[in-house]
């Protein structure tokens, strides 16, 4: 069981900042010092994103099923803020990756900002709706083992060999599994949430304001996502076709 009055008095939020800036550097200055100096920001992105996306779907999983009051509307436990929090640093600190190496890169600062948004009117604004966000993070996060691994063996194929082995080994099943996680499991939970928040039965502890914005981030984000693995598995398609055309050559 879960001790919320020590899990709240900790400093979570420093904490974890300060553990994903370690990783950073750690990455940046260590694991990944041999490498191009171009590709090693994106690396040590991979590096703070892969100490979060696993850990955060097991610890979110587990708040949510330790606390059997699961309503988009439930109050948060101390060990979901402890999740949020969590998510929070690791936004913090991506946003900053990207503000210093890639400022022009709008998509994914803007993205950031928004998640941001969710993630910290659930948590500091609001106090309500932690299994709702929770879940979407999970949705979201279930594929970031693979996406990142993939990501780190896309950016040294041209110049590994092993490595564009393992970049064509993970592209169908993550792609697949970031499809259905996206395109199908995401939609569906956020139209059931979107009903619910629709019907008013929230509204005394979630201000319609928040979980409008809410719903309009997230369906932004799944429609990108979507569009993003489309064109994945479109260029997947052109170039086993391109590899099959010369074989039969």
């Amino acid at each position: 069981m879960e001790n919320p009055a020590l899990i709240l008095s900790l400093p979570t939020l420093p904490l974890f900042i300060s553990m994903y800036l370690i990783v950073y550097l750690t990455a940046y200055f260590i694991i990944f010092r041999k490498w191009n100096h171009k590709l090693r920001p994106e690396a040590s992105s991979c590096a703070i994103s892969l100490a979060h996306g696993t850990p955060a779907v097991f610890l979110a999983s587990q708040s949510i099923l330790s606390y059997p009051n699961r309503s988009f509307d439930s109050k948060n436990t101390g060990y979901q803020n402890l999740v949020l929090d969590y998510s929070i640093a690791y936004f913090l600190m991506d946003l900053f990756h990207y503000l210093m190496f890639y400022p022009s890169d709008i998509l994914f600062i803007g993205h950031h900002l928004a998640t941001l948004f969710v993630f910290i009117t659930c948590r500091y604004v609001v106090f309500h709706g932690a299994y709702a966000i929770l879940v979407l993070l999970i949705l979201a996060e279930v594929t970031s083992f693979c996406q990142n691994a993939w990501t780190l063996a896309g950016a040294r194929r041209k110049d590994l060999d092993y490595a564009a082995k393992v970049y064509e080994f993970l592209s169908p099943p993550f792609y697949a599994l970031y499809s259905v996680a996206r395109g199908f499991a995401g939609p569906l939970f956020l139209y059931n949430m979107f009903v619910f928040y629709l019907s008013g039965a929230a509204d005394e502890v979630i201000p319609k304001w928040i979980w409008v914005s809410w719903i309009i981030v997230v369906g932004m984000a799944i429609s990108v996502s979507i569009l993003w693995v489309s064109n994945l598995w479109v260029d997947l398609y052109r170039e086993r076709k391109r590899k099959l055309g010369k074989k039969i050559r």
